[in-house]
């Protein structure tokens, strides 16, 4: 298990986009929509082959069949970073160690395609504080697309009131940019960039 990317999410993708903008000083560029969710995005890429996701509900889209994903559907509020994301190398058996994660979706935007545990409830463990867990199929990968921004991740603060049981909990983590603290339920991202150190919360 090992950091893919970073959600913002906003009641709108405009309101969760100039979030992440204004805290790290950087433009995004376009991303797409997610019919299986009714979301649409835009992205910034990181050094490290991470990148960051803006994200909200599509006002367009039709409504889909069940919860989306990242608990969007009950976000109210200023726009937020929402959800950390975690690649792994084989979802199911992954899901055999956390099955609380959620259950496994084929999903594809274009000619990518990726595997993802989302629970039936949108709601993941610990608050939402567990990682969606992904699985990408072949080669294509969004931060591969993504024209430079000089910004690196440094380090992912989770903290939870609970922090050592989802330490416990997440004992297959292996990036040592994710830290753990004991606090109320909140994700803290330092991202280094051009114009210097930044925080995105």
């Amino acid at each position: 298990m090992h950091l893919d990317h970073l959600a913002v999410a906003g009641e709108s993708l405009d309101a969760a986009a100039a979030h992440l903008e204004a805290s790290l000083g950087l433009p995004l560029q376009p991303g797409g929509a997610h019919a299986r969710f009714g979301t649409h995005n835009r992205l910034l890429g990181l050094e490290d082959g991470l990148y960051l996701e803006a994200i909200a509900i599509d006002p367009n889209a039709p409504a889909p069949d069940g919860p989306r994903w990242f608990d969007l559907d009950r976000l109210q509020g200023a726009p937020h970073l929402r959800t950390w994301i975690a690649r792994v190398d084989d979802l199911d058996a992954t899901l055999t160690r956390h099955p609380d994660a959620g259950e496994s979706l084929a999903l594809e935007r274009g000619d990518l395609r990726w595997r993802m545990a989302v629970p039936p409830s949108g709601v993941l463990p610990f608050d939402n504080l567990f990682p969606a867990l992904i699985e990408w199929q072949g080669t294509a990968h969004p931060a591969q697309r993504l024209a430079p921004s000089g910004a690196r991740l440094s380090r992912l603060i989770v903290t939870h009131p609970e922090a050592a049981a989802l330490r416990a909990a997440l004992f297959d983590l292996t990036d040592p940019r994710v830290v753990i603290e004991p606090g109320a339920p909140a994700l803290r991202a330092e991202i280094a960039t051009p114009h210097g150190l930044r925080v995105l919360a």
